[in-house]
C-alpha cells in the first residue's frame, strides 16, 4: 500500500504532467494545422528544420547517452540518401543502377542499410573514446566524400547527381501527381503532403527515441557512459551497448539522410569537404545537441530549431524585407549570422549552462513542483522529460 507521502508526492506532480502533456498536444495540433496558412516557403523551412530534428535525436543518444563522440553524421546522410536513391530508383535508367522498389520499402530498406553501417563501426567504436573516437569516425566523412564522387553509378556523380523516386505510402503520391485533395478550401501539394510526411517520421523517430532512453536499453547506455568497468559488473555487455548505439545513432541519420533527398528533390554529392555531407554537417548536428542539451531528446529538437531553423528564417525574411542585400566576398548572409548566432549559443552553454536548452527547462519545472532544485546542471543527467 502506497505511503501518504507518497500520494500526497503524485498528487503534486500531476497537474504539472497534464500541462506538459496539453503542451505537447497543443504544438501537435499547431504543426497539424501550419500548411493550411502559411505558404509553402516556410514549409520548405520547417521541412528543413525537421530533418536536423531526427538527425540530432540519433546524435543525442549516442553522445549524450552513451557518451561516444561521432562526427561521422554526415557521412550516414549521404548513405541514406544514396541507399533510398538506389533502392527506389528506375531499373531502366542507363547511367545509374536502380532496384524500383516501393519507396516506402525503400526508406526503410536505407534506414537498416546506414544501421548496419554503423554496426560495422562497431570494432572501432568499441576501443576508443572521446576525442579519438571523434577523430576516428571523421574519417567516415572523408569516405564518403570519396564515394560519392567515385560511384558515378549510384550517386550520379558530383556534376548532375540524381532525382530521387517520388515518395508514395500505400499507393498515395507526396507530389502533386495523383489526386487532388483539399482541406478547408486548402489544396495539399507537394509542400504540404511532404510536410505531413516529415511531421510523420519526426513523431515516430520522437516516441522511438523517448521509449529507448527511457528503457532497459536507455539504462545501459548511461551504465556504459558514466563507467565502463561498473556496468560490466552489473551485467551490461559494454560492447553490444556501444554498438547499439552507434547502429541506433547511424539508423537516425539515414532516415534524415533520406528526408534530404526528397527535401532537395535530387541526390548531389559534395565536391568538396564543406557541403550537404561534408564535414560543417557534422559538426552542425555536434551543435545542436550541445545547445538542445546532450542526452535530451526534447532539447535535440530545440538545437535543430536553432541551427537548422534559424538560416531558413533569415533567408524568407531577408527576401522580403530586403536584407542581407550586399554582395562579393564580404557580404552578410544569413548562413553566416545563424552560423554566429549558434556559435555564441554554444560558448554560452558551456560556460554558463553545461546542460543546454533542456537544463533550463528541468530548471524551470523544478521550480514549478516546487523542489527547489536546479537539477539540469549536470549535463549527463538521464532524459527525464
Amino acid at each position: 500500500m502506497d505511503s501518504p507521502s507518497a500520494v500526497r508526492l503524485v498528487t503534486r506532480w500531476e497537474p504539472l504532467r497534464v500541462l506538459r502533456i496539453l503542451a505537447w498536444l497543443a504544438l501537435l495540433l499547431v504543426l497539424l494545422a501550419l500548411p493550411l496558412y502559411v505558404d509553402a516557403a516556410w514549409l520548405k523551412a520547417g521541412q528543413y528544420t525537421m530533418i536536423g530534428a531526427v538527425g540530432a535525436i540519433g546524435l543525442t543518444m549516442l553522445v549524450g547517452q552513451a557518451g561516444q563522440l561521432s562526427l561521422a553524421h554526415a557521412f550516414f546522410l549521404l548513405a541514406g540518401g544514396t541507399a533510398y536513391s538506389v533502392l527506389a530508383g528506375p531499373t531502366d535508367d542507363p547511367r545509374v543502377v536502380g532496384f524500383g522498389l516501393d519507396p516506402g520499402l525503400s526508406l526503410v530498406g536505407a534506414v537498416v542499410i546506414t544501421a548496419l553501417l554503423g554496426l560495422a563501426f562497431a570494432p572501432v567504436s568499441g576501443r576508443l573514446r572521446g576525442i579519438y573516437l571523434g577523430v576516428a569516425s571523421l574519417s567516415l566523412v572523408f569516405l564518403g566524400l570519396y564515394f560519392g564522387q567515385s560511384a558515378d553509378e549510384l550517386t550520379g556523380g558530383t556534376s548532375t547527381g540524381r532525382a530521387p523516386a517520388q515518395f508514395t505510402l500505400f499507393g498515395f503520391p507526396f507530389s502533386n501527381a495523383g489526386p487532388e485533395i483539399s482541406v478547408l478550401g486548402v489544396p495539399l501539394r507537394q509542400a504540404e503532403r511532404i510536410w505531413y510526411l516529415f511531421l510523420l517520421l519526426t513523431l515516430i523517430a520522437l516516441v522511438i527515441a523517448r521509449g529507448a532512453v527511457r528503457g532497459r536499453v536507455g539504462r545501459a547506455w548511461r551504465a556504459v557512459r558514466d563507467n565502463e568497468a561498473a556496468a560490466a559488473v552489473m551485467g551490461v555487455n559494454v560492447a553490444r551497448a556501444k554498438a547499439g548505439a552507434f547502429a541506433v545513432s547511424s539508423a537516425y541519420a539515414g532516415l534524415a539522410g533520406v528526408m534530404t533527398v526528397l527535401w532537395f528533390d535530387i541526390l548531389k554529392p559534395d565536391e568538396s569537404e564543406f557541403g550537404t555531407y561534408g564535414i560543417n554537417t557534422s559538426i552542425a548536428f555536434l551543435a545542436m545537441v550541445i545547445i538542445g542539451g546532450l542526452g535530451s531528446v526534447p532539447g535535440a529538437l530545440v538545437g535543430a530549431l536553432v541551427v537548422n531553423g534559424l538560416p531558413q528564417v533569415l533567408s524568407l525574411y531577408s527576401t522580403e524585407l530586403g536584407w542581407f542585400t550586399g554582395t562579393g566576398d564580404g557580404a552578410v548572409t544569413p548562413i553566416l549570422i545563424s552560423s554566429f548566432v549558434y556559435g555564441a549559443a554554444i560558448i554560452l552553454v558551456v560556460l554558463f549552462e553545461p546542460g543546454g536548452l533542456a537544463a533550463i527547462g528541468r530548471r524551470i519545472t523544478g521550480r514549478m513542483r516546487g523542489s527547489g532544485r536546479a537539477r539540469g546542471r549536470n549535463p549527463r543527467e538521464e532524459e527525464k522529460s
